[in-house]
């Protein structure tokens, strides 16, 4: 008696039936993310072309554009990632809760965050400019290229 073909026969069925699972959860991903570029005021389509979608969302988030490099040399990549996904979560008004969901179960977080009513605030770099002259005395600024006092005309 041969039983490989039987065995096989089972996991040929499990085999189908996880790519299918998998296909299923990268949809609703894309669809999502989709939705996510069109409320922040950028074409959907960019979410699917590869290199393109990290050029839209670094301009979505606020970030230079260098940050492209950082998130393609792969020892950079996952800090810089999880580091973007929390700025896309603020740029729509969102915590560091909602980026734990978005980095663990994008497929559920991301047609959320989409299809929610939650509004794009604008980049989330721009928070940061809020608190430029909070705790300094000089009242000025917190920009290390700030230009240097004149000196008076006699």
């Amino acid at each position: 008696m041969d039983y490989n073909n039987a065995v096989s026969d089972g996991l040929g069925i499990f085999s189908i039936a996880g790519s299918l699972l998998m296909l299923v959860l990268a949809v609703l991903n894309i669809v999502g993310m989709w939705k996510i570029f069109e409320k922040a005021g950028k074409p959907g389509w960019a979410s699917i072309i590869p290199i393109y979608n990290l050029i839209v969302l670094v301009e979505i988030v606020g970030k230079p554009t260098i940050w492209i490099l950082w998130l393609l040399i792969p020892c950079t990549a996952p800090i810089f990632g999880i580091w973007l996904t929390n700025l896309l979560c603020k740029s729509f008004g969102k915590d560091v809760g909602y980026t734990v969901g978005m980095l663990l179960l994008p497929f559920i977080f991301a047609p959320m965050l989409g299809f929610g009513p939650d509004k794009y605030l604008g980049p989330s770099a721009a928070e940061a400019q809020r608190f430029n002259g909070m705790n300094n005395p000089f009242g000025n600024g917190n920009n290390p290229f700030n230009q240097p006092p004149t000196t008076p005309q006699a």
